[in-house]
């Protein structure tokens, strides 16, 4: 089975097919999809932890994108948290942008 033939964009571009470039797409894929798991955390789902539960929840997290990784290989893992880091990232923007006014605002009013 060939599966050089229908892969995603993420894979296709680190020329995971290539068996010249296997090993470092594979490990670039993989870095990509721990950075963009982190940031899809980060932006939608982490509360204030100390450092010590902190570094815990990421190890496990990057240990458990190692079965993203292959999984990357056939579905379009990658291009689903790019998209929700996106939107979560401009969900934070709106919600800071209309906190913000919201504050200035009731200051103005009060004064």
């Amino acid at each position: 089975m060939d599966i050089t033939s229908n892969l995603p964009f993420f894979a296709e571009l680190y020329r995971v097919g290539d068996p010249e470039y296997t090993q470092i797409g594979m490990w670039a894929l993989y870095l990509t999809i721990v950075l963009l798991s982190g940031l899809v955390f980060k932006l939608g789902f982490a509360r204030k932890l100390t450092w010590g539960k902190t570094i815990i929840v990421y190890a496990i997290m990057a240990f458990s994108c190692s079965f993203l990784t292959f999984l990357a290989l056939f579905l379009p893992v990658t291009e689903v948290l790019a998209v929700a880091a996106i939107f979560l990232a401009i969900y934070k923007y709106r919600l800071h942008k209309d906190t913000k006014q919201g504050f200035g605002e009731e200051g103005r009013d009060a004064s």
